[in-house]
């Protein structure tokens, strides 16, 4: 994966020879934008002209006169970078979605003039804050630069944009708290890129292997704990439903497994993500048009193992342990059918009715084996587990359903701070009683109506008491909603709503309930 350079400045700008100098303005009812004074005059002029209105994303460059006593000197290009309207009455999050709209907008602006070096002067906004303006800042930058060009081979061009090797933030003052939100937004839209970089993978470029392969080095890298379950211990430990899936492939499956835990003792989270490396539908064979988008379905195993990779940079005071049951879903005369009855590692069985319905049986046992192992005080799994979520919801917002309130309520505010909003949707006994079956504890389909929800019903069978949330990203994981710093294909959604609400952690509330 690429890597950008990133530093923070509190000199004069004047002094530093680069691609772009960048400032924002911010748009003002029927009055010139707010913008620093340096480039005051450009702006006024454009704006009694009718050419620049400090719009969301709106536009105005210019070139410095040359000459060593003249300001901007050393600067090849100026822009003016519109952010709308930012009105005190908006909380903090909307105006950091916009300020990460406002870095995506850069990141185009650069590819255009295939800027290499940037200096970005941060502007003063009281809310949300310094530290957190420098962190969408960077965020929407960084994500905005994503490019995935690893197999472009003889189709690559030498005009082909790279994407922008040093990114410089230049503030007056609160130095410290904007070095500190620029380190964090760094590494979580670095984290973002990586689960987006899984995610392009092809199945035959990322399997169960190439997770645990990954984990492996984070572990390595990070000093976290890595752990590997392959097939003959699965048998052991009677994980039937991710056997079942992965009766019908070639590659063995694994169930990947990443703990961090802080030096004094602490409360624990655990991260749970589907990782169907290639999703077929097996004997329930999909519809050939868009399958080779299955490729994706692996898109909360990414999520779960990218997060790892920031909370192994970061540090933090809680515990975090992640689980990717990993497997691809292939048709073959091996392969789990119709009517076959299965039993889970906490031996709840379950009648498969469609093989389509893969992504719940290896999440279900990688549910019930980390509640039992670990014992953490919540659990999250994440997963591309139904088509229904996208005719509920659309691609823009995730389905969240969970048996807690005060988890789903830390999940809606850390999805809403991170631009990555969740929609919670109802579960109770009507749900699960349309996945009874008359020959299993279980079947791991309730029929069309409800199948988001009936599917969270089918996991909630391998939680208990734990505080459970389930994050269903069918429509979010890819194609989600148009923003400037995402791109089309896969979103890496999820890993900035976990580190924020590892951020955020608040699990006294949640005990209390």
């Amino acid at each position: 994966m690429k890597t950008t350079r990133v530093t923070t400045t509190d000199k004069v700008v004047d002094s530093f020879e680069t691609d772009l100098l960048v400032y924002l303005a911010i748009q003002v009812k029927d009055k010139a934008p707010l913008c620093d004074t340096a480039v005051m005059d450009p702006v006024k002029k454009a704006f009694d002209l009718g050419d620049f209105k400090a719009k969301e994303g709106e536009q105005l460059f210019y070139y410095p006169p040359t000459g060593t006593k003249k300001k901007h000197a050393s600067a090849k290009r100026i822009l003016v970078l519109g952010l709308g309207e930012i009105q005190s009455e908006k909380d903090a999050a909307m105006v950091c979605d916009s300020l990460r709209e406002a870095g995506g907008h850069l990141a185009g602006a650069c590819e255009k003039i295939r800027a290499k070096e940037i200096v970005l002067c941060l502007p003063a906004l009281d809310i949300p804050g310094p530290e957190q303006v420098a962190k969408a800042l960077i965020e929407g930058l960084l994500l905005g630069d994503y490019r995935f060009a690893k197999y472009k081979q003889t189709t690559r061009k030498d005009t082909d944009y790279p994407g922008l090797e040093a990114i410089k933030f230049a503030c007056k003052s609160s130095v410290k708290s904007v070095r500190k939100g620029v380190t964090q937004g760094r590494i979580w839209a670095q984290a973002a890129c990586a689960a987006r970089d899984m995610a392009h993978e092809p199945g035959n470029g990322w399997t169960s292997a190439d997770f645990a392969a990954f984990a492996k080095a984070l572990a390595k890298t990070h000093g976290l704990t890595y752990r590997c379950i392959e097939k003959k211990e699965m048998e052991k430990l009677g994980m039937g439903g991710i056997l079942a899936v992965n009766q019908g492939s070639a590659i063995p499956p694994r169930m990947v497994i990443l703990e961090y835990q802080p030096e004094k003792k602490s409360e624990t989270l655990l991260l749970v993500g589907k990782g169907i490396t290639f999703d077929s539908g097996g004997i329930s064979l999909k519809p050939s048009a868009g399958m080779e988008e299955m490729k994706y379905d692996m898109a909360g195993g990414a999520a779960v193992l990218a997060a790892m990779q920031a909370v192994g940079e970061e540090k933090p005071n809680i515990g975090v342990v992640a689980i990717i049951p990993a497997t691809d879903n292939m048709p073959s005369g091996s392969a789990v059918r119709p009517g076959d009855i299965i039993r889970h590692f906490n031996q709840v069985t379950a009648e498969i009715v469609n093989t389509d319905a893969e992504g719940r049986m290896i999440l279900a046992d990688a549910l019930a084996y980390g509640i039992k192992t670990y014992a953490p005080d919540c659990v999250v799994d994440v997963a591309t587990l139904t088509g229904a979520v996208i005719i509920g919801l659309g691609h823009h917002y995730s389905g969240l359903i969970s048996n807690n309130d005060a988890l789903a309520k830390s999940l809606e505010e850390a999805g809403k701070q991170a631009g990555e909003p969740l929609w919670r949707l109802p579960l109770n006994k009507h749900y699960k009683k349309q996945i009874e079956s008359k020959v299993a504890d279980i079947k791991n389909i309730g029929g069309k109506p409800g199948g988001t929800i009936t599917a969270a019903a089918y996991l909630s069978n391998f939680v208990g008491k734990t505080p459970w949330a389930h994050l269903d990203i069918a429509g979010t994981a890819w194609d989600f909603t148009e923003k400037s710093y995402i791109p089309k294909g896969p979103s890496g959604i999820g890993v900035r709503t976990f580190l924020t609400l590892i951020k955020n952690w608040t699990m006294g509330k949640l005990k209390q309930e």
